[in-house]
């Protein structure tokens, strides 16, 4: 008797186990935190019951509250964004972000750029992009560290500065083409392939070289990515970018009108260029070592 007393001791704790199991594997498969205020209701209303408009109700809620505000701006935002109501979500973060901690600003930075982008206000995303820049050449990105974590489709990765820089300065380059500024992106996507090469990001600065009519120079970048030389040349995309880009230079259509170096804008954009690099690598300064690899903008301008 007295074994089997002992046996159902020690079956009770494995039934309560299994039954947290099971709550543990619903939190797991529907990605919803555990708890019960505003801001896992808002979670549960996104992504088990498919109701978001209740789950902006509950997002709002939660921020109101002060519980878990820095994922319930950015949550609510990115919901707001699927219902088309991007200016509505850019206003709630320019607002609201004083809210939330130093650690969350990269990532909210990351979402008002993303929207900026969808509702095409160009000039706006360039802003915030130079500004991260800004962040990343005085050393403060990532809170000071050389990673951060990062997710994408559930999973986690790890992050280097060396690599959002390129990735940054790829949007900015991007930024600029959308505003038919190819020698301002053609300046940043040759900054870019200095530090992280890449075929897409070559097929683009491709692209600009061909709107400036400097058809050789473009030739040359477009050998590398259908040779193969750089990473992502045998993406099927980039591929057949690049094929799309050849046909284009054996045509060579005459030479398309765009805004020469000697306007006033590019000018401009040059010269902050230039006061950007002073504020960002002042000498003894403590930059991070990437940039130490990087040449000035002067002497990519001057070649």
């Amino acid at each position: 008797m007295a074994e089997e007393s002992s046996k159902k001791k020690m079956s009770s704790p494995t039934k309560e186990m299994n039954n947290g199991d099971k709550d543990s594997l619903f939190h797991v498969i529907h990605k919803v935190p555990f708890g019960d205020g505003p801001y896992v209701r808002a979670k549960h209303a996104q992504l088990v019951q498919k109701d978001p408009e209740s789950a902006i109700v509950l997002f709002w809620k939660a921020i109101n509250a002060g519980d878990r505000v820095d994922s319930a701006l950015k949550d609510m935002a990115v919901v707001m964004k699927q219902l088309d109501r991007t200016e509505e979500a850019i206003e709630a973060i320019k607002s609201f972000r004083g809210l939330c901690s130093k650690q969350a600003q990269g990532s909210l930075d990351n979402v008002l750029i993303d929207l900026y982008k969808k509702c095409g206000r160009v000039d706006e995303q360039i802003s915030v992009l130079k500004q991260k820049l800004r962040m990343i050449y005085l050393g403060q990105a990532f809170n000071g560290k050389p990673t951060k974590t990062a997710r994408s489709h559930g999973k986690k990765f790890q992050v280097s500065v060396k690599q959002e820089t390129s990735r940054i300065l790829g949007n900015l380059a991007w930024a600029y083409m959308q505003k038919s500024n190819y020698i301002s992106a053609e300046v940043v996507y040759r900054k870019a392939q200095m530090i992280e090469p890449d075929a897409n990001k070559a097929c683009n600065l491709c692209h600009c070289l061909i709107q400036q009519a400097r058809y050789d120079e473009a030739r040359l970048i477009l050998d590398d990515v259908l040779q193969g030389k750089l990473a992502g040349s045998y993406d099927p995309r980039t591929g057949a970018r690049a094929q799309e880009l050849f046909l284009e230079l054996q045509t060579r259509q005459p030479p398309p009108q765009f805004p020469g170096l000697d306007s006033e804008d590019d000018r401009d954009f040059v010269d902050e260029l230039e006061r950007l690099l002073d504020v960002w690598a002042p000498p003894r300064s403590r930059r991070l070592p990437i940039f130490e690899e990087i040449t000035p903008f002067r002497d990519q301008m001057a070649c």
